[in-house]
């Protein structure tokens, strides 16, 4: 499992697996069987750990690129990967790993509102 058990060891598994949606349904006989979500997950956190392009995605992963980026792309639109990063915070957050001294709010996103201080 390589890659795979680096980018997505045991913990990190248990956590992300409850987050993630059902299966479509496969026809019989038709496409190809799914990928494993364990493997599109871990070539996911590879891309973004190492801000690789997704087409540079090392053979080592059982996925191909446009899958990998395909899933990532329906998970975020599902709220998969804000669920993880806040599931993800929340266990950092309780066993006391997370250092709140150094973090940053970054309000470039919040919305001013005409003649609001």
């Amino acid at each position: 499992m390589g890659d795979v058990e680096k980018y997505c060891p045991e913990a990190l598994w248990r956590l992300a697996q409850p987050l993630l949606p059902g299966h479509p349904k496969r026809h019989q006989g038709g496409g190809r069987r799914r990928i494993d979500d364990r493997v599109a997950l871990a070539a996911i956190l590879f891309v973004l750990d190492t801000g690789c392009a997704w087409n540079e995605l090392p053979e080592s992963f059982p996925i191909s690129s446009a899958s990998t980026h395909r899933r990532f792309s329906e998970w975020v639109e599902q709220g998969v990967m804000a669920a993880l990063h806040q599931a993800t915070l929340d266990v950092l957050g309780a066993a006391g790993h997370i250092d709140w001294s150094r973090a940053s709010v970054d309000a470039l996103h919040v919305r001013a509102v005409k003649g609001g201080t």
